[in-house]
């Protein structure tokens, strides 16, 4: 069986397992052979050295236009509803020993 291994950006490694086509002799119907892969995922941490005597880093951006008081956007790469903040960074932060946070876009009090 082959196997491989594919790196994927923003420090994780993975593979996946496939089906590939095979003829026999070049002729008759098409078999399925199953493919297996190796797959490596390893946690690495998003911000190695911005800020990193803080606690989390969150910044906060004022802006008139938006509909809501307050939108959490992700930086950490890891919400499930993504580009918006679903408090994954917490998980990731511990695993990691990272401190990343959302960043925060602010209606202004009128």
């Amino acid at each position: 069986m082959a196997s491989m291994v594919s790196v994927v950006g923003a420090g994780f490694s993975c593979g996946g397992l496939g089906l590939k086509p095979s003829r026999a002799g070049g002729a008759g119907p098409t078999q399925w052979r199953q493919t297996s892969a190796v797959v490596v995922v390893r946690a690495e941490a998003i911000n190695p050295e911005i800020r990193k005597t803080e606690e989390k880093v969150v910044d906060s951006v004022v802006v008139s236009e938006l509909s809501k008081p307050l939108t959490a956007y992700c930086r950490c790469w890891r919400s499930g509803t993504f580009p918006l903040c679903d408090g994954s960074h917490v998980k990731h932060n511990k695993a990691t020993g990272d401190n990343v946070g959302p960043l925060l876009l602010k209606k202004p009090k009128e």
